[in-house]
């Protein structure tokens, strides 16, 4: 079973929404810069991981821990409690946001497409070290 794992550090980043300019009459879709500067870190982190390995080509296992960063002015109670995990993440950024980034990040590093993945698993909670981690499993399901 062909398996990386990795950890994008820092506060993770939700995918934002494309952004238009006009010049003259010619409209340009780009990807917000703090979105880009994201996805390249992503990359980076998985292109690390996979240390030469090729891009998975089959069918996809996507697992992610998404840590948040406790906001800095929280008591030491409700900072100890949250890293307990009772206290939910509900905050921004959004979940679905925050794994379409990092799948994004993984085009053409782990795998060919994000279109690969069939099966994940994801949770998003409060942490000390804020990050993701990220575990990608190319699956053989003619063995299953």
């Amino acid at each position: 079973m062909n398996e990386v794992q990795f950890v994008v550090p820092g506060q993770p980043v939700a995918k934002g929404r494309p952004k238009a300019t006009k010049k003259g009459k010619l409209i340009t879709l780009y990807t917000p810069e703090k979105t880009a500067n994201y996805e390249n870190l992503v990359a980076y982190a998985a292109n690390v991981a996979m240390a030469g390995k090729t891009l998975m080509l089959g069918p996809i296992y996507l697992e992610l821990d998404i840590r948040l960063q406790i906001p800095a002015s929280w008591s030491q109670k409700k900072r100890q409690s949250a890293t307990q995990g009772l206290i939910a993440a509900t905050k921004k950024p959004d979940f679905s946001n925050i794994l379409k980034a990092v799948e994004d990040g993984m085009n053409g590093v782990v795998y060919h497409d994000d279109s690969q993945i069939v099966e994940a698993s994801q949770r998003k909670r409060y942490a000390e070290t804020p990050g993701v981690v990220v575990i990608v499993r190319e699956l053989d399901l003619e063995s299953a």
